[in-house]
């Protein structure tokens, strides 16, 4: 009897242990999400709205010390297209060979030189074909609405900046090729 007893009780201990759950592996901790230039290049992979949003979340709270945005030369900026970049690239060598300040000496993204409270109040995406958008924005900084147009394009896996249009209808494209066809004159 004593012997049944101890066969029923490792019976009913060993089917205890096949039922209960396995142990389970510790959870691995949560990957930080992305911040910065890392967001929105991301986001660039994504879509041209995810892009856009990316762009402005970035003005609204930008990364202290982004290694990736320290990393970069005017004219070498992953967030514009080709096109747009040779023109800042000419920009910056025609001021810089006149000792002069670059046309494009601000954030075209924000409008400014430093943002203040600002923020993204509206986004009207539009597409322009399978690589080609407008993203109409609305923001405010230092407390004044602003708008203005980004013509995006896809280059690569990721959507770039190829003009960016503020609100009197002047291109930033525009201002930078006049620019670059006095240069070669």
């Amino acid at each position: 009897m004593r012997i049944q007893v101890l066969v029923t009780a490792t019976v009913l201990a060993l089917t205890a242990m096949a039922c209960s759950p396995a142990e389970e592996a510790p959870p691995t901790p949560a990957e930080a999400p992305l911040a910065g230039r890392a967001a929105i290049y991301a986001a660039g992979e994504q879509s041209a709205e995810a892009f856009a949003r990316a762009l402005y979340a970035d003005a609204a709270a930008p990364m202290a010390n982004d290694p990736a945005k320290a990393a970069i030369s005017p004219g070498r900026d992953p967030l514009y297209s080709r096109t747009l970049n040779a023109l800042i690239g000419v920009d910056f060598r025609e001021a810089e060979a006149k000792g002069e300040v670059p046309y494009l000496n601000y954030d075209p993204i924000c409008a400014c030189q430093d943002a203040d409270g600002f923020a993204l109040t509206a986004l009207k995406m539009t597409p322009d074909g399978d690589k080609a958008a407008s993203a109409e924005v609305t923001f405010t900084n230092h407390g004044q609405t602003q708008r203005q147009t980004l013509k995006l394009l896809k280059e690569g896996p990721m959507w770039r900046i190829a003009d960016v249009i503020d609100g009197q209808g002047q291109s930033l494209h525009d201002a930078l090729m006049a620019i670059a066809e006095k240069a070669e004159g």
